[in-house]
């Protein structure tokens, strides 16, 4: 465990790069071998938007990464937060922070932006993919990557958590997410029993149904934990899965990225105002 942390203190980009990209790879590969659902959709237009807001929450992180890095080493030099204040096994801490990093980067980002609706509003491109697949995992709106930001960062404060646990913590999110949100069929008791720890794709895939209540269900990335002991978790067999959003029927996987870096910023339309009633 020493070893895996020293590597990620000081992972080359190079390094970050190829586990995205090589997970983006495999998933794809897997989802032509055991798809969930047979899309009538040419796979790489559909991905070309969603690749494109890959990269912007690429430039954007890389470009805060400093910020990340002088939370980390404030805590570590003032011993400050719930690492320092415990003495924990390296194993432990490890695996308390990634579980704490979890609860702020995913669940609680997540949460928030589907409960306040200007933040809602540049969570949407996520929900308008309607071919959901391992792409849509980073289509994020560069708005969308900044809020996601914070709360990482927040999460690195309350923690006290070194630099190495952090980026452990990037690398599992990126490689979890593209696993959670690939057209991929396990075999359901397989699923089933992964959704008790992890988030499995059956219980994402949920998240992306296009009506409410199972759009604000099932926020996690990598644990199920917190769904579970807070509310939010769901299930809904995959054959009554659609996906998309309702309340913007016309804006679909494909849509030209100039119309979704502007969707946000477009007026509120009464029928999404239902969800914040």
């Amino acid at each position: 465990m020493y070893d895996l942390i020293n590597y990620f203190e000081t992972i080359p980009s190079a390094h970050r790069s190829i586990i995205l990209v090589g997970g983006i790879t495999f998933f794809w590969l897997l989802e032509y071998a055991a798809p969930l659902f047979q899309f009538n959709y040419k796979k790489l237009q559909h991905a070309w938007p969603n690749l494109f807001f890959t990269g912007t929450t690429v430039v954007i992180n890389f470009a805060l990464a400093f910020i990340l890095l002088m939370a980390s080493d404030w805590t570590v030099n003032n011993s400050f937060g719930i690492l320092h204040w415990l003495d924990l096994s390296l194993w432990a801490s490890v695996l308390l922070s990634l579980l704490i990093l979890d609860f702020f980067g995913a669940w609680l980002a997540h949460y928030v932006q589907h409960k306040i609706k200007p933040l809602w509003m540049l969570h949407l491109i996520h929900h308008t993919d309607n071919h959901v697949d391992t792409t849509t995992a980073n289509r994020h709106h560069p708005g969308e990557s900044l809020i996601r930001f914070v709360f990482t960062t927040l999460g690195v404060v309350i923690l006290g958590a070194p630099i190495g646990i952090v980026l452990l913590y990037q690398s599992l999110s990126v490689v979890f997410s593209q696993f959670n949100h690939a057209n991929i069929r396990l075999p359901k008791k397989l699923d089933t029993v992964l959704s008790f720890i992890i988030v499995s794709p059956d219980m994402h895939k949920v998240h992306h149904h296009l009506k409410l209540p199972y759009t604000d269900t099932n926020y996690g990335n990598i644990f199920s934990i917190w769904d579970r002991i807070l509310g939010t978790f769901s299930k809904l067999k995959n054959e009554e899965i659609t996906y998309g959003i309702d309340t913007y029927p016309d804006v679909d996987s494909n849509s030209k990225i100039g119309r979704l870096l502007k969707l946000p910023f477009e007026k509120y339309r009464a029928t999404s105002d239902a969800k914040f009633k």
